[in-house]
């Protein structure tokens, strides 16, 4: 078994605990198997990059971690405090986009395809930020912020993968889509009333896109060994 294969391992049985938990009603349970999603990934990033991690990757780890202890301690300030956390989170994954990435270089065949993305993301953007939950009212201007740098890390995700289709951009579309999920279903558990289906969406979907981050961060890594190598 490979060094990485445990911790992997093991974030994958959180993640069917998180199911099973989350389905049966026993959120304290949960609460434990939510704990172990981001620990358990991070050591897997860890051991498979050969311990080798970047300034803005260990601060996106960090960020996630904290946002997810907002999210565990349920607290008066744990709304604000992981929509913060995860602000960061997406504009730190915008810099490395914006850092790493060629220039997008767009075909007559690709305006269609991006120009349905688009309209479809601002569409959901205008959709959500519409309900305007109590809890939002306070705190409009920064969830219309928070909502616009997602929509911008989705699109920017969504036009590489119509315009490339690299394995890479593929990652970072269905970690993009994950997240999307994750927080569109977050607002719908807030403005609903209580769904076991919604909150499944949510949890799975946010840890989902956790492993595609990771995943996205070890593909970008062996693709950057690869030109360096062959420089």
């Amino acid at each position: 078994m490979k060094a990485n294969k445990p911790s992997l391992i093991l974030f994958f049985l959180a993640l069917l605990f998180t199911i099973i938990f989350d389905w049966t009603g026993q959120d304290f349970l949960g609460m434990y198997a939510k704990a172990i999603v981001v620990p358990s990934i991070f050591i897997y990033f860890l051991i498979s990059s050969e311990l080798k991690i970047g300034k803005t990757e260990g601060l996106i780890f960090l960020f996630c971690f904290v946002g997810q202890v907002f999210d565990l301690m349920d607290v008066e300030v744990s709304e604000i405090g992981g929509v913060l956390s995860f602000l960061v989170v997406y504009l730190l994954i915008v810099k490395l986009f914006m850092q790493e990435h060629e220039r997008i270089r767009l075909a007559k065949k690709d305006i269609l395809p991006i120009s349905i993305v688009v309209i479809f993301i601002v569409y959901l953007l205008i959709s959500v930020l519409s309900l305007q939950l109590d809890s939002m009212k306070k705190y409009n201007i920064l969830y219309t912020f928070y909502g616009i740098v997602l929509s911008a890390l989705s699109c920017f995700s969504f036009i590489s993968y119509i315009t490339k289709g690299t394995h890479l951009a593929l990652l970072m579309s269905l970690m993009a889509i994950s997240y999307i999920f994750s927080d569109i279903f977050y607002i719908f558990n807030e403005y609903f009333s209580y769904s076991v289906v919604l909150v499944l969406i949510r949890d799975v979907t946010q840890i989902l896109a956790y492993f595609f981050m990771v995943e996205y961060f070890l593909e970008k890594a062996r693709i950057q060994k690869k030109i360096l190598y062959n420089n």
